[in-house]
């Protein structure tokens, strides 16, 4: 097959950055428009010159305490504070860190307009809980740093944003009853995984189906596989195996893989059938 390593191709804090040099040129607008300079502001707000400076320039994080004190001195209306909650989330966004293998992928995941996983081993990543996402990054070898493991926690929990945006991907899962029936974890987090699946299984945007142990003609023994389409971009497809992964974007191997995930689909029980099978297995 053809596939092209991803490589390191975007700044994980380039949205944080614009967003404080976005709120500085507000700051300074705000600031001369009340007739301040900067050392004047930074001395009522108990601020030196050099981090009113720095603030304005974009160079700093405006924290929460300066943007609501600027606010009501400035006589900003509530502006600087509108901008806190989105701050805020860029500032959690920037401190992802996807391994330099994942990073391709996971740009082309956020801007998804359709999503297919056919997963044999564990619950697709987009679709799991934190505590099962912990656990497999606990039970990998070589051992991880408890950093790192948090990390990766970290940037799985934050992918799974664009399952509650507006507009949300298409997303349909092919889970193999294997995984399913596997207490990664334990039962309590296993249950916890399914009662997961069950909530995620009835939104709109998403179809889950089991694809079951009775399956004697399962055309996936190849192994696991995602199926992704970006906005008005090609289909592509995602290997990833052994801590490595590969983007498959050579148009007659996607063919195939999708025609593949289509027989799949085929084999597998129906969407209402997989949930029933997952609210039998949580009764066990």
């Amino acid at each position: 097959m053809a596939m092209t390593e991803p490589q390191e191709t975007y700044d994980e804090g380039e949205q944080a950055s614009d967003l404080n040099r976005a709120i500085g040129r507000q700051v300074k607008l705000l600031r001369e428009r009340a007739g301040f300079t900067q050392k004047e502001l930074g001395d009522r707000l108990g601020y030196s010159e050099d981090l009113i400076s720095s603030l304005e320039r974009g160079r700093r994080t405006p924290q929460r305490g300066f943007l609501e004190a600027a606010d009501e001195l400035l006589g900003a209306g509530g502006l600087l504070k509108a901008t806190i909650e989105d701050l805020e989330k860029a500032k959690a966004k920037s401190k992802v860190r996807h391994p330099a293998w994942f990073r391709d992928y996971a740009r082309l995941e956020s801007d998804a307009v359709e999503i297919n996983f056919f997963s044999m081993v564990t619950v697709p990543g987009l679709l799991q809980t934190q505590d099962y996402a912990r656990v497999t990054f606990t039970v990998r070898q070589p051992l991880w740093a408890e950093e790192t493991i948090e990390q990766r926690v970290t940037a799985r929990m934050a992918r799974q944003e664009i399952l509650t945006r507006w507009p949300p991907p298409m997303v349909t899962a092919v889970i193999d009853e294997a995984v399913l029936r596997r207490e990664i974890g334990g039962r309590k987090i296993q249950h916890e995984q399914l009662r997961h699946l069950l909530t995620v299984g009835r939104l709109r945007s998403t179809t889950l189906q089991v694809l079951p142990l009775a399956c004697d003609e399962n055309p996936g023994v190849d192994g696991p596989f995602v199926l992704l389409t970006p906005k008005a971009k090609p289909q592509v497809a995602y290997l990833e195996v052994q801590g490595t992964g590969h983007l498959i974007t050579q148009p007659e191997e996607v063919r195939i893989l999708a025609a593949r995930y289509g027989a799949i689909r085929g084999q597998a029980l129906t969407p209402r059938e997989s949930l029933a099978l997952i609210e039998k297995l949580l009764g066990e």
